[in-house]
């Protein structure tokens, strides 16, 4: 759900024009990216406060809300309509709202933005032993970095700055307004020499090993961020993050389901009948269990905490294991004719009790 526009501001709906420019403007220079460099959140909040004037500073924009909320706006596409500027957006709509004593457009010295290099991602794969205790994974990345011996000198499209200025004349007057600028993209340099080996842009690949911290619980398709891992970014950028996606491998013996653990155990005839003990497979190695005289095949039996620790909470999931009695497809002369005898025993034929479970009630349990 949608954040209330005027609980972003920090103001109430009888607030004048004056009052919500102000309180955008102490929203917008608290969470500036020049003041919060690389702050994921401040960047969004920077985002939320710019929606929240868009509307509220426009008088039909903000009766409609008033009216209806953000049901005004929803499917309407672009900023304030369910959609997100971007921070060029931002900085070229709303600029003059940080007027001179923020370091003009884009409030860093200079007016210049911090460029930030692209992202690079990988896939690692991961047995159900290392999701269940965590692990430590040191992968191998090619990534661009600066090169050694890269010079840089002052835009001279933009003179340092990051921006250009367009003044365009309409039926209201003279009207300014402020872009990236295309020759150095907003960073306020361009490259005065490089090295020969050097793309464009002054970088070179390189590899580098890095150490990816895997907390336990993780699961197949999750992603997991290591912060400035990624591509660098020319100049004075800030470098890209490395976006680790989970693979999660197919154990042997052992189902996943969420938290719990499933294992298939089969028992003969005789083992049912008479009890046994049985090591069974489990993330932290074997478990040893003992079953009971007379265990029925569909039996599930429950080992609290011996499955996947929870990622976001305390504890772990379970171990469950299915007791399955193996029957035998071919028999010998003698076993034929033990169990032909049998038939007629009453020992032998089935007399379920009102305690013994349904296999629908046994899923039920299973579940919950």
């Amino acid at each position: 759900m949608k954040k209330d526009y005027y609980e972003i501001l920090g103001i109430t709906k009888s607030a004048t024009e004056a009052e919500i420019k102000k309180a955008y403007r102490k929203k917008a220079i608290e969470f500036h990216p020049d003041k919060n460099p690389g702050n994921a959140q401040a960047e969004e909040n920077f985002k939320q406060a710019a929606e929240a004037y868009e509307i509220l500073s426009d008088p039909q924009k903000k009766a409609k809300y008033d009216q209806y909320g953000h049901q005004a706006f929803d499917g309407a596409g672009g900023f304030g309509g369910g959609g997100h500027m971007n921070m060029d957006d931002i900085f070229s709509q709303f600029g003059d709202i940080f007027g001179g004593g923020f370091g003009g457009f884009s409030g860093s010295s200079g007016g210049q933005r911090r460029a930030k290099g692209s992202n690079l991602r990988i896939k690692v794969k991961l047995t159900l032993e290392e999701i269940a205790n965590g692990v430590e994974k040191k992968v191998k990345v090619k990534r661009k970095v600066q090169a050694s011996g890269v010079k840089y000198k002052t835009c001279s499209a933009c003179n340092g700055q990051g921006q250009v200025l367009r003044v365009t004349n309409t039926i209201l007057g003279r009207m300014q307004t402020a872009t990236t600028c295309p020759t150095c993209g907003g960073s306020g340099q361009t490259i005065e020499s490089k090295p020969t080996n050097a793309d464009a842009q002054g970088m070179i690949l390189e590899d580098e090993t890095v150490s990816i911290k895997i907390p336990a619980g993780v699961a197949d398709g999750m992603q997991l961020k290591v912060s400035g891992k990624g591509n660098d970014a020319p100049g004075n950028g800030i470098a890209g993050d490395l976006i680790v996606a989970i693979e999660e491998q197919e154990h042997e013996f052992l189902k996943r389901e969420g938290e719990n653990l499933h294992y298939d155990l089969y028992v003969s005839f005789p083992e049912a009948a008479l009890g046994v003990s049985k090591d069974i497979e489990a993330v932290n190695g074997k478990v040893r269990i003992k079953l009971e005289e007379g265990i029925q095949s569909g039996k599930i039996l429950r080992l609290k905490g011996k499955g996947i620790p929870s990622l976001n909470s305390y504890g772990s999931g379970d171990l469950l294991v299915h007791v399955n009695v193996w029957t035998p497809k071919t028999l010998t002369k003698e076993q034929r004719q033990f169990f032909e005898k049998s038939l007629t025993d009453d020992n032998f034929i089935p007399h379920p009790e009102k305690t013994d479970k349904s296999f629908f009630e046994k899923v039920k349990d299973m579940f919950s």
